[in-house]
């Protein structure tokens, strides 16, 4: 199978090449953005293009938001063309009020905000105009390197001592770039066989939780392995936002179809955010022996 996978530096396309680079059935291409044309299409003739996600659409520019929304256009109609499938990665702030309970997939967001409805009409132009897709809504994304990764960003910001702000009163999944990866691969090599299960999806990590809780878990993480290693670092602290005096605002992802349809269960995100973090000291030259465990919990999980 072969995928063509667009935003080179974006953190799940970093996450979707070393997932396949474990795998012996799965071949990459990567195109350095967001644009591709048609004759680069027909000549790379993939089974499908990956497109993935504005992580945080509510907080940038409106020309940006525009420019992502047009180049999922013209990829479309290139898809269209060639008969390639298509698969768009979006983020969970298009239900930009949130619901009371988990959001199941055919809940088709509906946003007061103009950027997001833009993002929107994307969507429904690919629910109606080509079968061959794949939409999969996304818990906001965590990981150590690439755009929108956030998690490097939490560690580096704390490492240096400096504070990180984060929301206390909406509620998420967070959702490791890595399981998303392994989980596209998976359902894209089902297709790829003859599943033909088209539609849109909810992939996200498990335990809803604020912004404010997962960066404090991931500062207490931080500290308990640092003094493990004999290590004192006066960390950042974490300050809480609240921009929902009334009650907190939940985006919740019910993900039960991904798991019915192709058998792909959520990550825990605790346990994912232990395995990345045992890799970030990794890459310091050292594992700390505080931290052996989580480790061998995320690899079994």
């Amino acid at each position: 199978m072969k995928l063509l996978i667009l935003d080179a530096g974006h953190c799940l396309s970093l996450a979707l090449a070393r997932e396949a680079s474990r795998r012996s059935d799965t071949e990459l291409v990567i195109e350095p953005t967001i644009h591709v044309e048609r004759e680069r299409l027909r000549a790379v003739a993939p089974d499908a293009v990956i497109i993935p996600p504005l992580a945080h659409p509510l907080s940038m520019a409106p020309a940006d938001v525009k420019a992502h929304a047009d180049a999922v256009d013209a990829c479309l109609d290139a898809c269209l063309t060639q008969g390639i499938a298509l698969v768009w990665c979006v983020s969970d702030q298009l239900y930009e009020e949130g619901f009371d309970t988990a959001i199941d997939e055919h809940v088709v967001p509906a946003p007061r905000d103009e950027c997001l409805r833009r993002l929107v009409q994307v969507g429904d132009r690919i629910r109606a105009e080509y079968q061959r897709h794949l939409i999969v809504r996304l818990g906001p994304l965590f990981a150590l390197e690439g755009s929108h990764a956030w998690l490097n960003e939490v560690i580096d910001t704390l490492v240096l001592g400096e504070e990180v702000r984060a929301a206390e009163d909406v509620i998420f999944c967070p959702t490791s770039a890595d399981a998303v990866a392994m989980a596209l691969v998976g359902v894209l090599q089902q297709q790829h066989c003859g599943a033909a299960a088209w539609g849109a999806y909810h992939l996200a990590g498990t335990e809803p939780v604020s912004a404010f809780t997962f960066t404090s878990m991931v500062r207490t993480q931080l500290s308990t392995r640092l003094e493990g290693r004999g290590e004192k670092v006066a960390l950042g602290e974490v300050k809480a936002l609240n921009h929902h005096h009334d009650q907190k605002l939940r985006r919740v992802l019910n993900c039960r179809r991904v798991m019915d349809v192709f058998g792909v269960h959520q990550k825990p995100w605790r346990l994912e955010v232990g395995r990345l973090l045992d890799t970030w000291f990794l890459a310091r030259g050292e594992l700390p022996e505080a931290s052996n465990d989580v480790g061998r919990g995320a690899a079994s999980s």
